[in-house]
């Protein structure tokens, strides 16, 4: 069945352990159908980790999934955010505005901040860094006419009112959560960690199955913050992951390797692209790095992840900028 004609999913709810539960929110985007937030017990309410998209009937989706653990939006003490992607943040106004809540998130949410206060300067640099990396105007100018019809996906701008950095707790019945910045799937990305029962809320550090982004431009370097990020999530030993999309797993170290080599392994494709057919563009190295060209689904995944590698390539010397009009890259 096509993305078009699949029917969407409802909110859903389940008990994962005593005193915390999964609640399955649907998203409208094709192959990624779902994401997840994270109720746990605390005192007389809970603590609700992300919060799904804003969209017409998210938040019904919502109180669906909690109504299905027996929970209320009112039973919501605190939302915390593991990171400001519109399907993890953008319900937070709605969540606030019904349970009275504070919201903890990190402080480096510019990329998102962008995006809510300044939609066409952000669009007008997206299109600005796709035309400089060699995309050719006419489908440029197709995908960009679609993206600006497309939402946010965000109710409204909250801004924190705690800062979500490393050595603060969460405090909840299943013991304290500590936060873990892991930077690199975006700038303000952490995880919480309950080190006596071997718990962590991942977000979109580690997946169900791994499947990478990176944000680009907001960082020097997402690639190699990722990584750095994936020896922080090794060292803390988990063994049961509360991921933002799929199933909870427990082989946590397995999925740690495995994003390592897919890392690695798009690392060393781009840079044998660059080496065999430099002075290249960023386009044309899409094909090479996943076996087709960019459509209008792909272009905003894509064209950002291939950059990000170029410049995790620029940064441990193994490529160059050639300094061309498009952007070409050769090897170092």
């Amino acid at each position: 069945m096509s993305s078009s004609t699949r029917r969407r999913e409802l909110g859903r709810g389940e008990r994962v352990l005593p005193g915390l539960w999964r609640l399955r929110l649907p998203l409208p985007w094709p192959g990624v159908p779902h994401c997840n937030a994270w109720a746990v017990a605390a005192g007389d309410g809970v603590v609700l980790v992300d919060c799904g998209l804003h969209e017409p009937g998210s938040l019904a989706h919502l109180e669906r999934a909690m109504a299905q653990c027996d929970l209320r939006l009112e039973h919501v003490r605190l939302l915390v955010c593991t990171h400001a992607h519109s399907d993890h943040y953008g319900q937070a106004a709605s969540v606030i505005d019904a349970s009275g809540c504070e919201l903890w998130m990190h402080p480096d949410h510019a990329h998102m901040r962008a995006t809510v206060d300044n939609p066409d300067e952000v669009r007008a640099r997206r299109f600005e860094v796709a035309l400089q990396s060699g995309v050719p105007i006419e489908p440029l100018r197709q995908w960009s006419a679609g993206a600006r019809s497309r939402a946010s996906g965000i109710a409204r701008l909250v801004e924190p009112d705690r800062d979500l950095v490393q050595g603060v707790v969460v405090d909840t019945d299943l013991g304290p959560w500590s936060v873990v910045h892991t930077p690199g799937h975006a700038p303000s990305h952490v995880c919480l960690h309950q080190p006596d029962r071997r718990l962590l809320i991942s977000g979109d550090h580690l997946l169900g199955r791994v499947s990478l982004y990176f944000d680009y431009g907001w960082t020097v370097d997402p690639v190699g913050e990722f990584l750095t990020s994936l020896d922080k999530a090794a060292a803390l030993d988990a063994r049961l992951c509360l991921a933002g999309h799929a199933r909870t797993f427990a082989d946590v170290a397995a999925h740690i390797e495995a994003n390592r080599a897919l890392v690695a392994q798009r690392l060393e494709t781009v840079r044998g692209a660059v080496a065999e057919h430099g002075p290249i563009t960023a386009y044309d190295v899409v094909p090479l790095l996943y076996g087709q060209g960019l459509t209008q689904l792909t272009a905003g995944w894509w064209l950002p992840e291939t950059l990000c590698y170029l410049r995790r390539l620029e940064v441990v010397g193994a490529v160059r900028r050639a300094g061309e009009e498009p952007e070409r890259w050769v090897a170092a």
